[in-house]
Formats: structure tokens, sequence, C-alpha cells
């Protein structure tokens, strides 16, 4: 199964100056666990995850004063709608992450995470009596 099979293309885009409370009230409502943040000044696509949000809270920052360049991903690993499931979980495995930007023409097309690749794995596994 391919990337393009299992992504979302529900791409929620936000801007660098969201708070990261605006963020995470994007990301409830469109119920994603990452927003695409593109920031010409910093070289393009980044990524916040809900995780991005949760660091920066833990930390007793405001979230309402906190903008999302300042807790981006820049150096993101972009993935491909042809890329195999597997070469997906690899990549995240290796770089300890749970979404890939699927990139498709140099543009955003979706967004796969490790609950997607779980998605469309488990019917296809075998349950094994108990």
């Amino acid at each position: 199964m391919l990337v393009r099979d299992a992504m979302s293309t529900v791409v929620l885009t936000i801007g660098p100056n969201h708070t990261l409370r605006q963020a995470a009230s994007l990301m409830s409502a469109r119920k994603v666990g990452a927003a695409v943040v593109h920031d010409p000044d910093a070289g393009g696509i980044g990524i916040l995850t809900e995780r991005d949000i949760l660091n920066s809270v833990g930390l007793g920052q405001d979230p309402d004063t906190e903008r999302a360049h300042a807790h981006t991903t820049n150096n993101v690993v972009f993935a491909a709608p042809a890329w195999t499931l597997e070469e997906a979980a690899s990549a995240m495995a290796h770089g300890g992450f749970r979404h890939l930007i699927v990139l498709d023409g140099g543009e955003p097309a979706g967004i796969v995470s490790v609950r997607d690749i779980i998605r469309c794995w488990a019917p296809a596994r075998q349950r094994v009596p108990a």
C-alpha cells in the first residue's frame, strides 16, 4: 500500500505568526494532530505538531503569546505519494516523529501519520487466536 492511499488530504496550513492557542484551536476543529506552517522567511514549509504545543505549555509558556514559528520544525522529512507505507514508517521510526508532510509537485498534498499507517495495516494483519 502507498502513502497516497493512507494520507489525510485535510491539510491545515497556518502562518508563522499564529499563536499556539490559535494553532491548537484550528487543529482541534479540523481533528488533526499537525499543521503545515508556511514561512517563506524560514525556508518555506515546516510542521507544528500537537507535541510541540504540549512541550511549550509544559514549559510554562503562554499559548496566547507564543508564535508558531518559534516551535515549528523546519528541517522536515517529506514523503512522496508513491512511497510505500513501509518507507514512511521507516522514516518516522528513524527520525522519531509521527507525521510526514506529503509533497506532490513541491506542494503539500496531505499528511500521513502513524495512526494512518496503523489504520491501513490493522485490517490486513491476521488476528492471532488467544
